[in-house]
């Protein structure tokens, strides 16, 4: 379980279960018991809820062929300026020959260009993104990315010397409308 339900368990349901076991033995009430199961009926039926939507939503397996398509900066990962500012100068494409194009642009003017080829490797149930650029490259490129898989999508986050995390997503760039 998470940290967020350690805490739920530690600090509110052992102390509340404590409390109401003492209630329901000093009053002599049921109505305490009545609480207590009910409080714990709750925890376990969430517990329950949280499996099953796990279960029924699993993360998206990648094949190679997935990597394929464009890729332009997630805005929604840190929305602003700054991430404007990215999605208007980074973007980046991997072709089904296995070659990434990595456009350093400004707006829809393409200001240099850097090549290189992908590979993918298995080392668990989903493919993972290797990324081998002619040098010199750009900084974002230095380094393979980290893919986050979600149901559905996922993303890739480039490890940047000068800029930290850069999140890119598949998808075709558009003119930013402001």
């Amino acid at each position: 379980m998470g940290f967020g339900f350690n805490l739920f368990f530690f600090l509110v349901l052992l102390p509340g279960t404590a409390s109401l076991i003492w209630l329901a033995v000093a009053t002599e009430k049921p109505f305490f018991l009545k609480v207590l199961v009910g409080l714990w009926g709750v925890v376990f039926g969430l517990i329950a809820l949280a499996w099953l939507i796990h279960l029924f939503t699993p993360k998206s397996e990648l094949e190679k062929e997935d990597y394929y398509g464009q890729y332009v900066i997630d805005r929604s990962k840190f929305p602003g300026r700054q991430a404007d500012w990215q999605y208007n100068h980074f973007r980046f494409e991997i072709t089904s020959d296995d070659r990434i194009t990595f456009h350093q642009t400004n707006g829809s003017t393409v200001i240099k260009t850097y090549l290189g080829e992908i590979s993918t490797v298995k080392p668990y149930s989903s493919h993972r993104l290797v990324v081998r650029m002619k040098q010199p490259t750009h900084h974002i490129l230095a380094s393979n990315p980290t893919v986050y898989r979600q149901k559905g999508h996922f993303y890739l986050v480039f490890e940047s010397r000068h800029f930290g995390s850069v999140f890119f997503i598949k998808n075709d760039w558009v003119p930013l409308q402001h």
